[in-house]
């Protein structure tokens, strides 16, 4: 019998199952632009109109790059599918090109006095997800910026959350891990409360551990720059500016901003005792209080931060904190420090004597950023005796 009889007499009694397994999918990328269309492929040929479509292909591991221009909002955008550890998902600027999500259509912007906005309006990007990397965008007109709330392990590196109609950027309930890098917040208001609310950033009502704070620079926001309310869990914030808040820029009525560089947690003295840790940090020409427990009965730490020109306390932690100062500048403010029952030592007013300052002159630190993101180096209040005491950046 022929080769060819054998085989097909073989193939005539078994039955056949040819099974192709395709590839694994490699992580990819999806392209928006302002003239993209959500009917394309979202390639950088024929990219995706809006954010919200590709927030809804993209899976783990995947990339969201979003091209130069100003993306209206017609409903805010919503993040509540998560990334992985291993996978995160990336919602960044394509290159060095600048992307502004605009929410001035949003409901809420402003809202009514005496309203509440609903959870889900909270934010022109709204996101309750983890394992995401957010970057290189800035928010605007919102009613908040960004809100996130029982997000955990998520990045958000170089964004810009400006003239919100609440919070620039909100971390709320149980957050845990998160990393807040090179944030720039400011303008940030809030007419439905005369100014009661909107801060740079806050960080408050919820609680988990891990979450960081590097590199922002929160000023000219109604209420304080940055705000830990009730939140109660340790924060860590390092090499951050918060300027100019608390001042009634927008001739709100009935005026209630409180106007604090940075409010350490706390509610009323009664609040959770939560060991926020302050590292490297100015606060200068705010409205009230330059650092303040605010009531926060825990262990906070401050160190090598710096006050200046405050209108009240340079460095306030007398409302019931068990607050350690170590090798801090106070100068200019309307008081230097309310110890009540913390510790101080090797901070400016427990050495004495007068601190000349080598630069006075804010241009440098509030100015355009390095291409990493960074802060720009000065001498920016660097007391002139060359002393280890205080911020330096």
């Amino acid at each position: 019998m022929k080769l060819r009889n054998v085989l097909a007499a073989m193939i005539s009694g078994v039955a056949l199952s040819v099974v192709f397994h395709a590839p694994a999918t490699a992580a990819t990328t999806l392209y928006v632009a302002t003239g993209g269309n959500d009917a394309g492929a979202g390639t950088l040929s024929a990219p995706l109109a809006t954010i919200q479509k590709a927030i809804s292909m993209v899976t783990a591991g995947g990339t969201i790059a979003v091209r130069g221009g100003t993306y209206m909002l017609a409903t805010n955008i919503q993040i509540t599918r998560s990334g992985t550890s291993g996978a995160p998902i990336t919602l960044t600027a394509y290159g060095t090109e600048r992307v502004i999500i605009d929410g001035e259509n949003l409901d809420y912007t402003p809202g009514a006095v005496g309203s509440t906005i609903p959870r889900a309006q909270r934010g022109a990007i709204h996101m309750e997800a983890s394992h995401w990397r957010l970057a290189g965008l800035e928010i605007i007109h919102g009613p908040y910026g960004v809100y996130c709330a029982g997000c955990d392990d998520n990045t958000f590196e170089r964004l810009v959350t400006r003239d919100n109609y609440e919070t620039g950027f909100q971390l709320q309930g149980s957050s845990a891990g998160n990393q807040i890098i090179n944030l720039d917040s400011h303008g940030n208001r809030d007419p439905r409360k005369n100014g009661e609310s909107a801060d740079g950033l806050g960080i408050k009502e919820g609680g988990g551990a891990g979450n960081v704070v590097r590199g922002a620079r929160l000023w000219n926001n109604v209420d304080d720059g940055f705000d830990a309310w009730a939140f109660t869990s340790p924060i860590t914030i390092q090499n951050t500016v918060a300027y100019g808040n608390g001042y009634n820029r927008w001739s709100l009525p009935n005026f209630s901003g409180d106007g604090n560089g940075l409010k350490l947690g706390g509610s009323g003295g009664t609040g959770p005792a939560a060991a926020h840790a302050v590292n490297n940090t100015f606060s200068f020409k705010n409205a009230a209080h330059g650092f303040t427990d605010n009531g926060n009965t825990g262990a906070i730490a401050i160190s090598r931060s710096t006050a200046w020109q405050n209108a009240k306390t340079g460095f306030d932690v007398d409302g019931g904190s068990k607050s350690k100062l170590t090798a801090n500048l106070a100068v200019g403010n309307a008081s230097a420090v309310a110890l009540g029952s913390s510790t101080a030592s090797g901070n400016s007013w427990n050495i004495g004597g007068t601190w000349p300052l080598a630069g006075t002159d804010a241009a440098t630190i509030t100015g355009a950023r390095n291409a990493d993101g960074s802060i720009r180096s000065s001498n920016f209040l660097v007391p002139s005796n060359g002393a280890a005491v205080g911020a330096r950046i």
